[in-house]
């Protein structure tokens, strides 16, 4: 708090009606509007008030209070009423405004601090100490671990959206001030929660779910300190990059049941130099190597049972099985053999990583 608004917050109500009885009894006596200099004095001083921190209710009853005090006595006519009354409303009308243009700058100041915190905490570009101390203000305790869920719908999200507000109040109602984070960036809906409260996640997950109607949902794992934050935050992106990329159906994805996809890519060149030893030949079938690569996905998926991935591929279990034995033929590997199967499996989830066969490895 600045020493200017100690100071504000030091001064009594009676403050704010400084020279208002003076406006009244000239208004009674001359029966004028106030002048632009008097409205402006109005405005200035619900400014200072709404920046005091003073309820603006509270401070308009004082204003009628100071109307019935300071109301001019003796015989006037109704003239001079109504002119009184016109002031009274001019006044109260100006101190308002002020007090609601304070209020407002202060809400746009509050929502530049807030996105900039944002910022700085999911890409780590502050001074860790500096922003422990303002996540503090804004709910979070980057001295306990925390978990970051990150929502993808069929279209980009701000702060302001409907689908971010709907989220937000769902989440609110469930748990209240469990020290919940909800934003967004790059017009993805992002939740950050305690990580030893990973309810809040997964009721995230649906409520995001149902209100873009499928959108895709990736929770990183929780992470320790001002850092984890960011480390969550980045494993789920790289989630939900990774189901892109595995074309995984799955609504909502957890990097902790993904870890073995990152070690398969960590050595690309190992990993492309697999795919293409052990599925290159397939380039050589009728339709190219893509019916035959779909084909093993599906078989795999289906836990190697044949009638499972030819329900899945619309296809009769002869025509799979024919499949199944020209792949055989073609790279020397049986999917069927044990033996065989984790080095086809492996490089078949290497393809799909690399974008092979469409993309050149």
């Amino acid at each position: 708090m600045t020493d200017q608004q100690t100071e504000q917050q030091a001064e009594p109500q009676e403050t704010y009606l400084d020279g208002y009885a003076a406006i009244l009894a000239q208004v009674a006596g001359t029966g004028r509007r106030l002048t632009r200099d008097e409205l402006e004095e109005r405005r200035l001083l619900g400014e200072r008030a709404a920046e005091a921190g003073h309820s603006l209710r509270a401070l308009v009853r004082l204003y009628l209070d100071a109307t019935r005090a300071s109301w001019p006595g003796g015989t006037y006519g109704a003239g001079v009423t109504d002119s009184v009354l016109a002031a009274v409303a001019q006044a109260v009308d100006a101190f308002a405004e002020g007090y609601e243009r304070a209020q407002r700058l202060a809400v746009r100041q509050e929502e530049a601090a807030r996105r900039e915190f944002i910022d700085d905490l999911l890409y780590g570009r502050s001074d860790l100490g500096r922003l422990a101390e303002r996540a503090e203000r804004f709910g979070l305790v980057l001295s306990r671990a925390h978990a970051v869920a990150v929502a993808e719908g069929p279209e980009a999200y701000d702060d302001t959206a409907p689908v971010t507000r709907f989220v937000e109040s769902a989440l609110i109602s469930r748990f209240g001030d469990r020290r919940i984070l909800i934003t967004t960036k790059n017009g993805q809906l992002i939740c950050i929660a305690p990580g030893d409260q990973d309810e809040i996640l997964a009721f995230f997950a649906k409520q995001a779910y149902a209100a873009t109607d499928g959108s895709r949902v990736a929770i990183g794992r929780p992470q320790s300190g001002a850092g984890g934050v960011v480390h969550s935050y980045e494993e789920a992106l790289s989630t939900l990059e990774l189901a892109e990329r595995l074309e995984l159906d799955e609504p909502v994805l957890r990097a902790a049941d993904l870890l073995v996809y990152p070690v398969l890519t960590r050595d690309r060149q190992a990993m492309a130099d697999l795919v293409l030893s052990v599925l290159g030949p397939l380039r050589g079938a009728r339709g190219g190597a893509e019916p035959l690569l779909r084909t093993l996905e599906a078989y795999f998926d289906a836990g190697c049972t044949a009638a499972e991935a030819a329900r899945r591929l619309t296809l009769s279990v002869r025509a799979l099985t024919y499949r199944l034995d020209r792949i055989h033929q073609l790279t020397g590997a049986n999917p069927a053999d044990p033996v065989h199967r984790y080095t086809l499996q492996t490089a078949v989830i290497g393809a799909r990583l690399l974008g092979w066969p469409a993309q050149e490895i």
